[in-house]
């Protein structure tokens, strides 16, 4: 039969990203308490279109992606990227998924158990060794000062990870001028980081986590709430705290670029509280 989306197209316009997007599909993830975690990510896969060719083959993403979904983990993310590049005969391969990711916590005093929900992503590029990178991912960083690549890193290839962690502060300037209690609000903190070797998410998570005035729980108890409810007490942070705080941490674990951002729906203004950092070596 005819292949029309390799037939020329004269208009001579390249196409940066050409793909599928917001495909929902079933993936297995590592874990560390349970070696593998079964999840649903929400996929995005592109490649780049050459001028004179009038379209890509869509129904190749998802045979390639569903040779891997039943493990995909970090390690074998590039390699789906690269064998989608080549499958495509492209220049260069897009791709991010992002899934929740469950945890199971344990309440601070009495031990009771529930699930917890971490938003992860995972997105990268694939291209031959030598060919400059571009600024084509999915989602834009949250500021203009962020590059698109890591600056002194090789750019064949990118891959990073991204965390997403809710959390609860309490502010220390009302703590500091109330006679009693201080507001306090849920937010949350994410990381992305540039990955260059292996590393547990759930390091990632308790790292943040304690950098709060106090972590999230699915079940606390009459005694957990007394406990959580103190320690935000005598935690007090601004989100410029939690991002300084986060800051170091992932300096500390040696990743080689990250970005942190936290944010708060605050309780008693109109308003969210935000910071940001980032850092490159």
């Amino acid at each position: 039969m005819i292949d029309i989306q390799s037939t020329q197209d004269t208009r001579a316009v390249p196409l940066q990203k050409v793909g599928v997007k917001n495909v929902r599909y079933p993936v297995t993830v590592l874990d560390k308490n349970h070696k593998k975690q079964a999840t649903t990510a929400s996929v995005n896969l592109f490649v780049n279109l050459p001028h004179n060719f009038k379209g890509t083959h869509m129904s190749r993403f998802i045979e390639v992606f569903h040779k891997y979904h039943g493990d995909i983990s970090m390690n074998n993310f590039l390699e789906m990227l690269e064998e989608i590049r080549t499958k495509l005969d492209a220049e260069r391969a897009f791709g991010r998924i992002t899934f929740p990711y469950f945890i199971e916590k344990s309440a601070p005093v009495t031990g009771s158990k529930g699930l917890m929900e971490y938003t992860c992503s995972y997105e990268g590029e694939s291209l031959p060794p030598g060919l400059s990178p571009q600024a084509v991912f999915d989602t834009p960083p949250s500021t203009g000062a962020v590059p698109p690549y890591p600056r002194g890193c090789r750019t064949d290839s990118k891959f990073f990870i991204s965390i997403k962690v809710p959390v609860a502060t309490l502010c220390p300037c009302s703590k500091a001028i109330s006679e009693y209690g201080a507001h306090n609000q849920r937010g949350f903190v994410k990381v992305k980081v540039l990955y260059t070797s292996f590393f547990w998410i759930e390091d990632v998570i308790e790292m943040i986590e304690k950098c709060a005035s106090t972590p999230l729980y699915s079940v606390l108890k009459r005694k957990d709430e007394k406990f959580v409810t103190e320690h935000a007490y005598e935690n007090p942070r601004f989100v410029e705290d939690v991002v300084r705080e986060v800051y170091l941490g992932l300096k500390e674990m040696n990743f080689k670029w990250f970005t942190v951002e936290a944010e708060t729906e605050e309780s008693i203004h109109y308003h969210n509280a935000y910071a940001y950092a980032e850092y490159s070596e």
